[in-house]
């Protein structure tokens, strides 16, 4: 019996992680939400790691504008806290799989994707942070360690684009998405199944990039969520950048490469419209209230 610990259980990586660990008996799992561990908090997290063989870390700050006038505390988050679970399972002997984000690169690198060992050049707070986190789990655990690189993430349990999609289809006529950033949107729970599958299987330690296949802009995928829903594609209306300015600058390019599944004999993810397909066939995507009554 393998005996594993996950980080930020409760929100919608961690969720999906548990749901595929749910179908492996031979894994004794111990969940923590926020409520039950502050990664923050070294001496909780050294406690909390002792015993475990696999440490996944889904715990962190994800809310990008935010962090950029909380830098303070997203650090905290996302830099600190995988230092703590690095430092504790480097103490104890455990491997620690880390996920990380495309904000890392600077998106600047239009044209091919970025390699897993790309310099990283952040542009936003969260990504700073980001970066942080990542040295960190380096220089603390070496040997022992996996981080997991994903973007543009989806899934049942959090709200994320496809989401918002959904609902605006519901409720507007038209929706303007922007076409010039770039990147892979990725299922949360095929994430999670390579997750059980980087921790139950004999892959070297090193940086992996944990995204869908292909590409695409907000704006194709908008498209794909309305054709997926039934609705006309044509309600969604191309835009740049320039018409939604946000408080964090967002990469324009976030493609990655995966040639790191291959080195270690694993496949990569599969096509982000095959995993939407998916995705929207499991029926979690659109909460729609209840049509109204026929006219007597």
């Amino acid at each position: 019996m393998t005996r594993w610990l996950v980080t930020g259980a409760g929100g919608m990586l961690g969720r999906d992680v548990l749901g595929v660990l749910a179908g492996r008996p031979e894994i004794a799992v111990t969940a923590a939400d926020r409520a039950a561990l502050d990664v923050t908090d070294l001496a909780a997290v050294r406690t909390a790691v002792a015993g475990h063989e696999v440490v996944v870390n889904c715990a962190a700050w994800t809310a990008v504008d935010d962090a950029e006038s909380q830098e303070p505390a997203a650090f905290a988050a996302n830099a600190v806290g995988p230092a703590n679970l690095a430092r504790a399972a480097a103490e104890s002997g455990a491997w620690l799989l880390h996920v990380s984000t495309d904000y890392v690169f600077a998106g600047d690198d239009a044209g091919r994707p970025y390699p897993e060992d790309a310099p990283i050049a952040p542009l936003s707070a969260y990504g700073r942070t980001k970066a942080a986190g990542e040295w960190a789990v380096r220089a603390e655990l070496p040997q022992r360690h996996w981080i997991l690189r994903t973007a543009w993430l989806y899934g049942a349990h959090g709200p994320s684009f496809v989401r918002t999609m959904a609902r605006l289809e519901a409720t507007r006529d038209t929706v303007d998405v922007v076409t010039d950033q770039f990147g892979q949107p990725t299922w949360s729970r095929d994430l999670a199944e390579r997750v059980v599958a980087v921790g139950t299987g004999r892959v070297p330690a090193g940086t992996y990039h944990a995204t869908a296949g292909g590409q695409a802009s907000w704006y194709d995928l908008a498209r794909a969520v309305f054709a997926g829903l039934g609705a006309d594609p044509d309600r969604v209306r191309p835009t740049t950048s320039q018409a939604f300015v946000r408080p964090a600058p967002r990469p324009a390019w976030s493609v990655l490469g995966h040639e790191g599944w291959a080195a270690a004999g694993l496949p990569a993810l599969p096509p982000w419209e095959d995993a939407l397909r998916r995705a929207m066939a499991q029926g979690w995507l659109v909460d729609r209230p209840p049509a109204p009554a026929p006219a007597r």
